[in-house]
């Protein structure tokens, strides 16, 4: 029997764990948090799954000292965190002014991110990106130039990070956020014109939607394309071992209830 409302985040978030494999019974996982609603929501999400799935779960946050409010952010997320049961860390790092800015401090992120895994003994780390992310960051690489091998962006595990909410939408995030009241906040850099994702998001994302309004769906699984057949004379190194039809098949399983 067809559903006649569209999956929950939790019940997708469940599904991509179950068709990917990627966050095995017994394993540990780190959950970045900044406290904004993609990492407030999957925190939630991975905290009301852990005992079925029986996995361990830390949640960190990340201060790059960019911004004054970012450490009132992550003390909503600390206090979310603990609330859920869910112990809580915080890394402050600094990233010094100057050019590239966004890249160097997800590098610095980054770092800080595996040395807190390593102290918690996880062997996964999960970010809050989706399918909007993902359409974004196709967009973004098509751009600049990049090549094929490299349009196969943000799969659902990448080495050591994963990401349980790819084959969601940004509204399916903010229907749980508003659902379950989740504290969140929202960083006004995301709405700053300067950076190019921001511009993708609200200027041209929009618009390819009004011609095509499944072109989130398709870029994603363009993206699942070029990572399961390597593009002629590269070797595609990124990407999830399901391959093309993994988004599609998540949402089967959504549909038919698994």
């Amino acid at each position: 029997m067809s559903r006649s409302h569209p999956p929950t985040l939790t019940t997708l978030v469940r599904a991509t764990l179950r068709l990917h494999g990627v966050l095995p019974r017994g394993a540990t996982v780190l959950i970045a948090v900044s406290g904004g609603p993609d990492s407030m929501a999957l925190l939630h999400v991975l905290a009301g799954l852990r005992r079925h799935a029986a996995y361990g779960l830390f949640a960190h946050g990340v201060d790059h000292g960019l911004r004054e409010e970012s450490g009132h952010e992550l003390d909503v997320a600390r206090d979310f965190a603990h609330s859920l049961d869910v112990p809580f860390e915080r890394t402050r790092v600094r990233v010094a002014p100057g050019g590239n800015l966004q890249a160097r401090a997800r590098i610095a992120r980054w770092n800080a991110l595996r040395e807190a895994a390593a102290r918690a003994g996880a062997s996964r780390i999960a970010t809050g990106h989706h399918a909007d992310d993902r359409a974004e960051t196709f967009v973004m690489r098509l751009l600049r130039g990049a090549h094929a091998c490299n349009l196969a962006v943000l799969p659902v595990r990448e080495g050591d990070r994963i990401r349980p909410m790819i084959h969601a939408r940004r509204s399916d995030i903010e229907a749980h956020v508003s659902r379950h009241t989740i504290p969140h906040a929202l960083d006004p850099s995301n709405r700053d014109p300067r950076f190019l994702r921001t511009r993708v998001r609200y200027e041209i994302l929009p618009v390819l939607e009004r011609l095509g309004p499944r072109v989130v769906e398709h870029l994603c699984t363009i993206a699942d394309e070029l990572a399961a057949e390597p593009v002629e004379g590269v070797v595609a190194t990124r990407g999830s071992a399901t391959g093309a039809q993994a988004p599609r098949a998540a949402r089967r399983d959504v549909a038919a209830g698994r």
